[in-house]
């Protein structure tokens, strides 16, 4: 009888720890570790100082300063304080680690939560939204699928999520760091490759936009280190041997009703009088409502005059004239832009290459969440004899390669005009104009850089594109041109892959 006692007081101990219970004790154990060694963690960080260094130069390329961040588990609040946030929330497991964080960092929110449980919203006001989510020490996570479900209520469309894990080639040397005191030791730890983060991120709601990889010495050591983690840690190859990954994410937003939108068309022109009524005419109904804005870059042949006639013509049509500086016309376009009211912007070129029947396949996107961004593309239907020149043709070849590259994501054709964005976006890129080495005449490669810079969703939409019927190309001394491009494709290396 004793025995038996003994058997089922055994069994009923071991059910003690299964299901729910078993992952609320991984939890209490991982809390309990960082207890002990809460008064020592800032000593092994100041020990790693150069790693830390890096991982919060990325951080801070990747986050725009002055925004609202979140960091989950925010540790001591080193990361959080590197990106300069403007409202910065801290959330750890740990109250002696918060306690910490909080004594470091006074201006910032700092509260106790585990990111992988209900109550971890109680930890946030009603409608509380943040631009930026850092997510950190993802390997102890008991339940990471939850904890980034727990995340999609805090976010709008533009958030980001990053989430900091680490290359499991480097287990051997990190646990040989952990048993010298060169490293905190963890408790136990997932096995997370970046494809079961993306999957993760998937099932979540989310959308893994990229994975940037750093850190090939850890250690400081004269010249050598800057030429591994600088230059050797950015080759295709090399990237995937680096210790540390970072997943960025957006989560996929909802579709928006046509009805709630209003879409503003601008038209560049110079010298294009005969197109003008065409483009007003033939640009169909895009949202709730649509305004087409001619920004005539001081034209000599009277296409001012002309949208002025067109706007009698067309009143049922919301049309409106603005000058431009005629300087060049990407400022031509920004003109256009700043006076728009839309919550969609649209560049529709005067020349009319681009069919304004199709423009509605550029909102459809936009609306459905698949992009932030939707780049036309001129070279997936043929191209009539005449509507584009070899030498442009080949140009565009070449750059589309180099922008792929340079952005991340594929994108066919850097100089179509037609391209798209929320206007929200654009206030968020318009400081960085001006900032890619040089001045882009045409503006392509401005939005491009600048929809990059802000992980924004690029998608190419093909078009058909045809010979224009009135006046002639501004795409002229393709060679002077060529190499102003060559010139922001250099800038866009050093800004974009290397950081600088």
């Amino acid at each position: 009888m004793a025995v038996m006692e003994a058997v089922l007081n055994e069994r009923e101990t071991s059910r003690e720890v299964w299901g729910p219970a078993a992952l609320d004790e991984r939890r209490e154990r991982t809390r309990d570790h960082l207890a002990k060694i809460a008064a020592r963690r800032q000593s092994w960080i100041n020990r790693n100082r150069y790693y830390y260094e890096l991982l919060n130069r990325l951080l801070r390329f990747l986050v725009e300063p002055q925004k609202k961040v979140l960091s989950v588990r925010c540790d001591t609040g080193n990361v959080l304080a590197a990106v300069r946030p403007r409202n910065g929330k801290g959330i750890d497991i740990c109250a002696e680690i918060v306690e910490i964080a909080q004594q470091r960092n006074p201006p910032f929110e700092f509260a106790v939560a585990f990111p992988d449980k209900e109550e971890f919203q109680q930890a946030f006001k009603p409608d509380e939204k943040f631009d930026y989510i850092l997510f950190n020490d993802i390997g102890d996570t008991v339940d990471v699928l939850q904890a980034l479900r727990n995340l999609t209520p805090l976010c709008q469309r533009h958030t980001r999520v990053l989430i900091t894990t680490y290359n499991h080639l480097w287990e051997p040397l990190v646990t040989f760091a952990e048993w010298v005191g060169m490293k905190v030791p963890r408790t136990e730890q997932n096995w997370l490759s970046t494809a079961d983060i993306r999957n993760l991120l998937k099932l979540a709601g989310f959308e893994a936009l990229e994975t940037h990889r750093i850190v090939l010495l850890p250690k400081y050591l004269p010249l050598l280190s800057g030429f591994f983690n600088r230059f050797c840690a950015r080759l295709p190859f090399l990237s995937k041997l680096c210790m540390t990954q970072v997943v960025l994410a957006r989560m996929v937003p909802p579709s928006v009703e046509l009805k709630e939108l209003s879409i503003s068309v601008v038209i560049p022109c110079k010298n294009e009088k005969g197109n003008v009524e065409d483009a007003a005419r033939r640009i169909p109904s895009l949202a709730g409502k649509t305004e087409i804005i001619f920004c005539d870059d001081q034209s000599t042949d009277g296409t001012a005059e002309e949208v002025l006639r067109v706007q009698s013509l067309y009143p049922n049509k919301d049309i409106h004239l603005e000058h431009g500086p005629g300087v060049c016309k990407s400022r031509n376009v920004w003109t256009g832009f700043n006076a728009a009211s839309g919550d969609i912007l649209m560049i529709l070129d005067a020349d009319l290459t681009t069919i304004p029947e199709e423009l509605p396949y550029f909102i459809d996107v936009m609306v459905s969440g698949q992009a932030e961004f939707v780049n036309g593309s001129r070279l997936i239907y043929p191209v009539p004899k005449g509507a584009m020149n070899g030498a442009n043709m080949l140009g565009n070849k070449f750059f589309s390669l180099a922008f792929t590259y340079l952005l991340g994501q594929r994108v066919k054709d850097t100089l179509c005009g037609t391209k798209v964005l929320w206007r929200s976006d654009w206030e968020r890129i318009k400081p960085m104009l001006g900032s890619w080495g040089t001045e882009d005449r045409w503006g392509d490669y401005e939005l491009l850089f600048g929809a990059a810079k802000l992980n924004l969703k690029i998608l190419d939409l093909p078009v058909h594109y045809q010979e224009r019927i009135y006046g002639s190309t501004k795409m002229t001394k393709v060679f002077r041109n060529g190499l102003v491009m060559l010139k922001m494709c250099w800038h866009g290396f050093l800004k974009l892959r290397l950081g600088y």
